[in-house]
């Protein structure tokens, strides 16, 4: 039964990643080469993802992102920024999963003297290590024992994004990225055909702002690992209660993961601070099962932001 489990857990890390419902939240959990394409100096993010909870010991994930700006030219025509991505991932009752850690490099460049468009690249490198914790384990024969229960590898990755603003009304992104490129052996015993394949991302997005208080944002993302592939499409609702004196924004949102699950959001924005708390409703095979209850997600982003804003700043939005 544990070579079973083993096999069959070691077949989903191969195919997939660790991943999130909330791409729009923190961006560069999604896509390195937004690491620093924000307005303000710095920004911080944490996320947490609980699934599967009624089918068995639950799928946690929980991430930590910081992003800082090195070098900006006066006028923001371009800029090179840092980023750090650390994620833990555990599932099971040998908690088997991973942890990580990735370094990311990006740099951006308007094409136009105004300043209303910008391209964004990135590379990045990470250090990880996939295992479980064998003292939970039970074998058949009490004399046997495990001989390696973890592996480390390095992983590289890379990516590019637009975005674009026109006017005031209007705000377009698209971005594409590429992870685990090396493609890096996950095995225990050194297995060649163990290796975590290359996950592709590529994302779109538009906010309309079509009444002073109120911005429709549809999104269409997809990501494709070895044989998976999940694909989200659908929209947000923002609110804008206050820009005078204070940032208030309302959100909520309805995705769907194609054939997979339904993601409800809601959210805020206050000044700096960025919040959500997202419901993933099971719609797969496994929604007997788990009830239709696919996950719980909660995702919080902090910019720092200059008091004195700056001539010229990079007119991204906080989400």
């Amino acid at each position: 039964m544990l070579c079973v489990c083993l096999l069959t857990t070691g077949i989903a890390v191969r195919g997939q990643d660790i991943h999130f419902s909330q791409i729009d939240l923190n961006p560069v959990l999604f896509n390195p080469a937004y690491a620093g394409f924000f307005e303000g100096t710095a920004r911080f993010g944490l996320a947490y993802r609980n699934q599967w909870a009624k089918v068995s010991k639950p799928y946690q994930t929980f991430a930590a992102t910081a992003e800082a700006s090195v070098y900006r030219n006066r006028y923001h025509y371009n800029g090179i920024n840092v980023g750090l991505l650390a994620y833990r991932d555990r599932a099971g009752s040998l908690d088997y999963g991973s942890t990580a850690a990735n370094l990311i490099v990006s740099y951006y460049q308007s094409p136009t003297a105004s300043n209303d468009q910008y391209l964004s690249f990135s590379v990045e490198a990470g250090y990880g290590q996939a295992g479980f914790d064998a003292t939970g384990a039970e074998l058949l024969d009490p004399k046997e024992t495990f001989e390696k229960d973890h592996c480390t590898y390095l992983t590289i990755g890379a990516g590019a994004a637009w975005f674009y603003q026109p006017n005031e009304n209007i705000i377009a992104r698209a971005a594409i990225s590429a992870r685990n490129i090396n493609r890096p052996n996950i095995s225990y015993m050194g297995l060649d055909s163990s290796r975590l394949s290359t996950k592709w991302n590529l994302y779109g997005r538009t906010e309309w702002r079509f009444h002073p208080a109120l911005a429709v944002v549809p999104i269409v993302a997809l990501q494709l690992q070895r044989k998976y592939h999940e694909i989200y499409y659908g929209s947000d609702i923002k609110w804008y209660l206050r820009e005078s004196t204070d940032h208030i924004v309302a959100f909520a949102g309805f995705m769907m993961r194609h054939a997979d699950a339904a993601i409800f959001t809601l959210g805020a924005e206050y000044n700096a601070f960025a919040f959500a708390v997202s419901y993933d409703s099971n719609l797969s095979k496994l929604a007997v099962a788990s009830q239709s209850f696919g996950a719980l997600e909660l995702g919080l982003v902090y910019r720092l932001v200059p008091i004195k804003k700056r001539i010229g700043a990079l007119p991204c939005p906080i989400m």
